[in-house]
């Protein structure tokens, strides 16, 4: 099992950001020219730069406490994507008045209706909020905020829509073990390549 730490990198410095998800995809060039393109990942993995987010001492210290509890690449942590970071009314299953256990997912669908799943793994605590054909559950269910598995105290009904508000991290570690601070001039503070990658979880 890979180690996490249930901790969120500093909102704050993760606020501007660059990055968003990534595919790995190997193509293969025919003797006609033809292309042959063979999806490896079933899922994007998401790659982040947040250089530009350090803006003082305060902040440079935090992430130098942050860095050194998590080891450089040795440890995940959870990420807020300012970019993606919830889900409204997202479809999480059907029920068919046995299953009792759904995985909060959210669903991407572009203008001519293709889509991809995404699994949530991270919500934040307090965020979720449960609908079954669209009215509020305030109680009978229950979400492990480590996994993103909603668990019903009683099976929905047959038939009845499942869906969830929610908001997310996003499973990431350092994408280096070295952590070169400088200061540019005086109380500004700069560490000029700070990567992280999405990890499973």
């Amino acid at each position: 099992m890979q180690a996490f730490h249930e901790v969120q990198f500093p909102p704050d410095i993760s606020y501007g950001v660059t990055g968003g998800p990534e595919y790995s995809t190997d193509v293969v060039m025919t003797g006609s020219g033809y292309e042959q393109r063979n999806i490896n990942w079933s899922q994007a993995k998401c790659k982040y730069q947040a250089a530009h987010g350090v803006k003082n001492e305060n902040q440079m210290r935090r992430l130098l406490a942050f860095f050194r509890a998590r080891r450089g690449k040795a440890y995940g942590f959870r990420f807020k994507d300012w970019l993606d970071f919830t889900g409204s009314r997202e479809m999480i299953g059907v029920g068919d008045g046995k299953t009792i256990t759904f995985q909060l997912i959210k669903t991407y669908i572009d203008d001519a209706g293709y889509t991809e799943v995404r699994k949530i793994r991270k919500p934040v605590t307090g965020t979720v909020r449960v609908y079954l054909d669209g009215a509020e559950q305030t109680d009978g269910w229950s979400v492990n905020y480590t996994t993103g598995i909603v668990t019903f105290t009683a099976a929905p009904a047959a038939e009845v829509i499942i869906t969830a508000d929610y908001e997310f991290d996003v499973p990431v570690r350092f994408d280096t073990d070295h952590c070169p601070l400088s200061i540019k001039e005086w109380d500004i503070y700069s560490w000029d390549n700070i990567p992280l990658v999405e990890i499973r979880v």
